[in-house]
């Protein structure tokens, strides 16, 4: 018996009557996505920390994937990868990228732009060892986004690292560590009935303040 095609064009979301209010907003968009969060995480909403990070090639070729948020604060929001994976190599070609963060259950999405910088080295040493051993060893033997022949070759590539680091703690890998992104734009949006959804921006100002717009949807 054959499925039936899924009818993409009639799936309908109806959003709730609660909104954003422009005077209920932090005039720091930071603190203001730390509340956005807490809720998030007090929902019990799963891997609340997941967010797509948007890349592109020097020439402008997008490329797009999820990651973990590790950190945030005023410096900005830190995540950790291979930097010889695609989106280091893009990253260092071209250092403007995109965050998005959709928690469904609030019916809210955040969505962030700005300019990345690698984190210090203490800051990832001490993420890294703060990671599972064989979340460690996995850094080693992974040659991110290069092209396997086949599941054993990253096996035996892990049993190579736990006989090279066997009994002793794993280092840092040089090519492994964390990217910090500097906001210059932060949006806000808060799902609404009839589409008429709530979106506000946050955009730095050349003094480092934040000025404030609400957006059509």
């Amino acid at each position: 018996m054959e499925t039936p095609p899924l009818d993409l064009a009639s799936l309908r979301n109806k959003y709730a009557a609660h909104g954003l209010r422009r005077a209920e907003l932090d005039p720091d968009p930071i603190k203001e996505f730390g509340a956005w969060y807490s809720a998030a995480a007090a929902a019990g909403i799963p891997d609340v920390n997941a967010m797509s990070l948007a890349t592109a090639t020097s020439d402008g070729q997008p490329s797009v994937r999820v990651v973990l948020l590790k950190g945030f604060d005023q410096r900005g929001f830190v995540f950790f990868t291979n930097y010889a994976s695609e989106k280091g190599v893009q990253m260092e070609a071209n250092p403007r990228v995109g965050l998005a963060l959709y928690w469904v259950q609030l019916e809210r999405q955040i969505r962030i732009n700005g300019r990345v910088e690698h984190t210090s080295r203490e800051e990832s040493d001490t993420y890294f060892h703060s990671r599972p051993r064989g979340s460690q060893l996995g850094a080693w033997a992974s040659r991110q986004s290069e092209v396997v022949d086949a599941r054993r070759v990253l096996d035996a590539r892990l049993a190579e690292m736990e006989e090279r680091f066997a009994n002793r703690e794993v280092e840092l890998p040089p090519h492994w560590g964390g990217y910090r992104v500097q906001p210059d734009r932060i949006e806000f949006w808060q799902g609404r009935p009839n589409r008429l959804h709530d979106r506000f921006c946050y955009t730095r100002e050349p003094n480092g303040t934040w000025a404030i717009w609400r957006l059509a949807p």
